[in-house]
């Protein structure tokens, strides 16, 4: 069941939940996602950055709302890092629910700007639309992009860009960054920062590069109001060691697609359901059917 971004955030607000966001960035990772998602009952946003669309081809989102429009289960296709006004109006013509405009290594000003032209296309045909303030750390090869620090999110700011754009959605920076951490940093998330736009900020909030952090601090992440978390590294990571062990164990006549790929879905899948369960998503599915 397709829904928008906004109608799958406002549950999870009020429920205090996140909602898991996962990069679909291949058809393997697809059906192991939904699979997680279904056995666990829990709602979730299949996310697609415009990198990965470009290596999938438009057809692929085809794949995706079969899948979503074949379940009961509340899912919401969103465009993740939209990076300009055609990016998002291609995901929308596409028949994505929700898009995200990805203006904040912008100056202010000029995101509010082009974050405003955004939500007024997009709320005039019903799509939903997350932003972004401050900035998330980038620790390498990944597709979201970010910088080499975190520039945190300014609670007053953030008030001001929420009122000013209309936005259903707002990705903060406290301390996360895209791609996996070095072994010699650290992670550590500014929840103090998180408390402070909680009291200024209405809507939902969204934890963009969720993978690695502890898990302690992601729990309490949630409890304070993080309605929504981005996971993409952690799930590819568990799927390509597993096809890093099979391709390496010394038989060179694997070859077939079925063959190789479902015991890396296996372990992708037990860290979509290790997600869910840290993010409290789990049988979740029946609050968006409670007023129905």
């Amino acid at each position: 069941m397709l829904i928008t971004g906004k109608e799958m955030l406002k549950i999870a607000k009020e429920k205090k939940f996140a909602v898991p966001a996962f990069n679909a960035g291949s058809g393997q990772l697809l059906p192991a996602i939904m699979d997680a998602c279904k056995e666990e009952k829990a709602p979730f946003i299949m996310a697609i950055h415009p990198d990965e669309l470009s290596f999938l081809r438009d057809s692929f989102v085809a794949q995706v709302l079969a899948e979503i429009n074949a379940t009961e289960l509340p899912v919401c296709l969103h465009l993740d890092h939209g990076a300009n006004k055609e990016q998002v109006l291609h995901a929308i013509q596409l028949g994505f629910s929700s898009v995200m405009i990805d203006g904040s290594s912008l100056p202010y000003e000029e995101n509010v700007k082009q974050t405003k032209e955004v939500v007024e296309i997009a709320h005039a045909v019903g799509v939903s639309v997350e932003a972004e303030l401050g900035t998330i750390g980038n620790t390498g090869n990944n597709v979201e992009g970010g910088v080499s620090s975190i520039i945190y999110t300014d609670p007053a700011m953030a008030k001001d860009f929420v009122e000013k754009t209309g936005i259903d959605s707002l990705a903060i920076a406290i301390g996360t960054a895209h791609g996996l951490y070095p072994k010699d940093l650290k992670p550590k998330l500014r929840l103090d920062i998180l408390e402070e736009i909680t009291k200024v900020v209405d809507i939902p909030l969204v934890l963009h590069g969720g993978s690695n952090n502890p898990d302690e601090e992601i729990a309490k992440s949630v409890d304070l109001g993080i309605s929504k978390i981005n996971i993409s590294s952690d799930i590819k990571i568990s799927f390509t060691e597993k096809l890093r062990e099979i391709l390496n164990n010394g038989n060179p006549e694997i070859r077939e697609p079925n063959v190789i790929f479902p015991d890396c879905m296996v372990e992708a899948k037990k860290t979509a359901v290790e997600k869910i369960r840290l993010f409290k998503a789990n049988d979740k599915e029946k609050y968006y059917f409670e007023n129905l």
